[in-house]
C-alpha cells in the first residue's frame, strides 16, 4: 500500500475526506478533530476539517479491531493540494470507536467514543501554520484527506518499518 508521501506501509487503512472552514484556528494543544458537521464556531479550536465523509462508526470492523490493541501504531497522513502533515499515535484496547460524527486524535490517554488514537505526537496547535492558513480559507479552497494506517508491533518488528 502506498502512502501519500510515496513510502510503503503494511497494515489496515481508512481514508476520510474533510474540508477547511473560515473558523479553523487549530490552536488546541491536546487534540485535533475532523467532524461531519458543516459549520464550525471559533470555540472549536481543535477542529481542522468539517463536512467529513465519515465518522468513527463508518470505519470497517477490521480497521477498528486492529486499533483496539495496546501494541497498535497509528500513522495519520493529512494531505491537501499544497500541504502534507504526518502524525504518529497509538491504539488502545479501551477504544470505543462508535461516534457517528467525529474523529479525534489525542496527545493524552483520554478515551471517549470519538477517540481514534491516543498518545499522538501532535495536536492541532502543533500542525503546520501554512496548512492551517489554507484550511481557514474555507471549503472551496481547501480539501483534506486524512489517511489512517494502523499496524501492530509484531508486524512492525517483522517488516522493520
Amino acid at each position: 500500500m502506498e502512502n501519500l508521501f510515496g513510502g510503503f506501509y503494511a497494515g489496515v487503512c481508512e481514508e476520510v475526506c474533510a474540508y477547511g472552514h473560515e473558523n479553523v484556528l487549530s490552536g488546541h494543544k491536546i487534540t485535533f478533530e475532523v467532524t461531519k458537521d458543516e459549520y464550525l464556531t471559533k470555540k472549536g479550536d481543535c477542529i481542522i476539517g468539517v463536512n467529513a465523509d465519515k465518522g468513527l462508526a463508518d470505519f470497517s470492523e477490521n480497521f477498528k479491531d486492529t486499533l483496539k490493541h495496546a501494541d497498535t501504531f497509528v500513522k495519520i497522513f493529512i494531505a491537501g493540494a499544497q500541504f502534507r502533515e504526518e502524525v504518529n499515535a497509538r491504539g488502545s484496547k479501551n477504544l470505543i470507536l462508535t461516534n457517528e460524527n467525529d474523529i479525534v486524535v489525542r496527545k493524552s490517554k483520554f478515551i471517549d467514543d470519538r477517540t481514534i488514537a491516543i498518545m499522538a505526537d501532535k495536536a492541532a496547535a502543533d500542525l503546520d501554520r501554512e496548512m492551517v492558513k489554507m484550511l481557514a480559507k474555507g471549503k472551496e479552497k481547501a480539501a483534506i484527506i486524512l489517511k489512517f494506517v494502523v499496524w501492530q508491533e509484531q508486524i512492525n518488528e517483522k517488516y522493520k518499518f
